[in-house]
């Protein structure tokens, strides 16, 4: 089954009777059991509930996963996978990071005993070398939170060998449409299902995919222990945007494709980072291990001025938090999605009042443009 067909048919429900296309909304906290030792397979709804379980299954078959679990948001999922690790295990972790995810690890894991340490994930003997035998998990962004770095998923996976060491793979930015790092060695994928999975900025939802049965039953095992579930009609949300995650990719990298290509000729850019140029460094990279780019920008500007005026001035494009969604946002990292993150390792990381995102959007790429261009002004 082909990507666009999958997203709409991968997971149908054929048992059910009433014949309903879309999946039910089963907005039911609770589950009345047939009798004594018998269940219908559902009793409470942070255990399981029908429409969680369909948007579960609908990530598994799409990632080539065996199962999924759908959490509250993308940081619940991530929350959910830290309480596989002990105190004294460490986790590689690309250092080009969300950075929510990174005060996660900086005020939650490492509290609990979790060390990180954090090497750019580009460079795969920078992972070798950081390798030790505490070393229980890699943890990828590619391309990464903003700078749109690649990182070498099945060079990962080689490095890593027979090591039980996890390999773990944010793929957010591409969607499964776009890539599926399970394939290339992957042993957990996370979403952030609030972005291009539900693709409308209406729901907050987090998943994790899973290779195998053993740690899929472990994380199973903690989603309903720690109660961060994805309710029914978030899941229904979620399910419902799915079907429409091919051609909103496609129509936002091919505008992501020709915004990219005007902003690398505009004196006020000094630079333009997007995987799909032949200028990015990994732009071969990127076309041998996924089957897309996405649509995900980050340009740095001449001045603070200029940064500014595109955030102030604006008109169609939204100065908003987020991505993913159907409209263009534009976040301004040094103040959003990586204000936590000390001054000195922003800078390091090229993350100054200069640089911009840009999540690109589906509407005409020449409005986004002509929006861009008067705010330049």
């Amino acid at each position: 089954m082909k990507p666009e067909t999958a997203c709409i048919h991968a997971a149908r429900d054929r048992s059910h009777s009433t014949g309903a296309v879309a999946v039910p909304i089963y907005q039911s906290a609770t589950f009345a059991h047939p009798g004594v030792g018998h269940s219908t397979g559902y009793d409470y709804s942070r255990t399981q509930n029908p429409t969680r379980e369909h948007v579960e299954n609908l990530l598994a078959a799409l990632e080539g996963g065996v199962s999924a679990s759908a959490h509250a948001s993308g940081m619940a999922a991530i929350s959910t996978l830290m309480e596989l690790f002990s105190p004294g295990d460490e986790i590689i972790a690309t250092d080009d990071l969300y950075g929510g995810s990174i005060r996660l690890f900086d005020h939650v894991s490492t509290k609990n005993g979790v060390a990180l340490r954090y090497v750019d994930t580009s460079d795969l003997s920078a992972i070798e070398a950081a390798i030790t035998k505490a070393t229980k998990a890699i943890f990828i962004e590619t391309p990464t939170n903003p700078m749109m770095k690649i990182t070498d998923i099945a060079g990962v996976k080689a490095l890593t060998g027979e090591r039980d060491i996890l390999l773990i793979v944010d793929n957010t930015f591409l969607t499964p449409y776009f890539f599926n790092p399970i394939l290339l060695g992957a042993d957990i994928v996370i979403h952030s299902g609030t972005k291009y999975l539900a693709g409308h900025n209406d729901t907050l939802a987090g998943f994790l995919v899973i290779k195998s049965a053993e740690i899929a039953d472990r994380l199973h095992f903690l989603k309903n222990t720690m109660g961060g579930v994805l309710s029914p009609f978030d899941a229904f949300l979620v399910a419902r945007g799915i079907k429409t995650l091919a051609i909103r990719m496609e129509r936002a990298q091919q505008n992501a494709m020709i915004i990219a290509q005007w902003l690398k000729e505009q004196p006020k850019v000094t630079a333009v980072h997007y995987p799909g140029l032949p200028l990015h460094p990994a732009y071969e990279l990127s076309r041998r291990q996924a089957r897309g780019f996405g649509a995900m920008i980050s340009f740095s500007t001449d001045s603070v001025e200029t940064a500014q005026n595109i955030l102030n001035k604006t008109e169609l494009i939204l100065f908003a938090e987020s991505l993913g969604g159907v409209e263009t946002l534009v976040t301004y990292p040094v103040t959003q999605t990586h204000s936590y993150v000390p001054e000195a390792e922003r800078m390091k990381r090229g993350i100054d009042d200069k640089l911009l995102r840009l999540s690109v959007g589906i509407e005409a790429a020449e409005d986004i443009i002509g929006d861009l261009e008067m705010a330049m002004k």
